[in-house]
């Protein structure tokens, strides 16, 4: 749907020369479009609603969508229930709001099914509600500048209350004598499978303070975990900075601490 474009200063004006019924563009007269447009500026996708002939029987509604090229302006006919008529020399020419500007309106504030917006430089956003019984409400933040969270985008929340929350860990199942943890282990659960011992060497510069990682021992071989170069680890086992998993199914979190410092605390040997 075309932009439509209002002035409250717009001039009316009059035809430097008579049009038929056909004709898809009109001249006003010398020097009065830039006053007729009362400071609009038609672009492409937009129009502005004027009617020739206004309050009489050839009254006719036209869109004027381009323009002016000198006082020459490119018009769509017959609008809002008039008919395309013949207009002679001298016709007024005058900006007006018509019933079909108002149902546009009417169109807009009524529910819609999306809403696309521009971005501020690129793109375009556009917001659409899924297929649900009855009215629902969704509060934005009334009083401050705030970035919305997405499902599928990477963000941090912060001081967020969660209530009854549903977190499903992800397995990393492992089934070597030998594993070094990378990044993606964060927050995951990684199983150790095999039946002779599992070595798990936590590396450096890989985990941030407050990461933890989930592991547990589900081959006859046990798992114990070693220092990377530079690593500190802490825990409660015979050997504090190798911990040994007690039996088959044990489990235990590692916690990052500090910079490459990780306690272990679970079910140890």
């Amino acid at each position: 749907m075309a932009t439509r474009l209002y002035s409250s200063i717009s001039v009316e004006t009059t035809l430097a020369s008579g049009i038929n019924s056909s004709v898809t563009s009109m001249t006003v007269a010398t020097g009065t479009a830039t006053t007729l447009l009362g400071g609009v500026t038609i672009v492409a996708n937009s129009q502005f609603t004027v009617a020739i002939d206004p309050d009489t029987q050839n009254e006719e509604i036209v869109f004027i969508t381009a323009g002016p090229s000198g006082d020459t302006f490119t018009i769509d006919r017959a609008e809002a229930g008039s008919s395309a008529v013949a207009h002679s020399t001298g016709a007024t020419v005058k900006h007006v709001l018509t019933s079909d500007d108002l149902t546009a309106f009417a169109a807009g504030i009524s529910p819609v099914a999306s809403l696309a917006f521009s971005g501020s430089t690129s793109g375009t956003t556009t917001l659409q509600a899924t297929a649900t019984a009855g009215t629902n409400t969704l509060s934005l933040p009334p009083t401050t500048s705030d970035t919305l969270a997405g499902i599928a985008a990477t963000q941090t929340l912060t001081n967020k209350t969660l209530t009854s929350p549903k977190i499903n860990l992800t397995l990393n199942a492992q089934t070597g004598t030998t594993y070094t943890l990378v990044a993606a282990d964060s927050g995951k659960l990684v199983t150790s499978s095999n039946a002779s011992a599992v070595v798990i060497t936590i590396p450096p510069s890989i985990f941030a303070a407050g990461e933890q990682i989930n592991v547990q021992s589900i081959g006859a071989g046990l798992t114990s975990f070693a220092q990377g170069a530079g690593v500190t680890i802490t825990s409660t086992g015979a050997t504090a900075t190798a911990p040994i998993l007690r039996a088959q199914y044990s489990a235990c979190t590692i916690i990052c601490t500090a910079s490459n410092t990780f306690t272990v605390i679970g079910d140890l040997s």
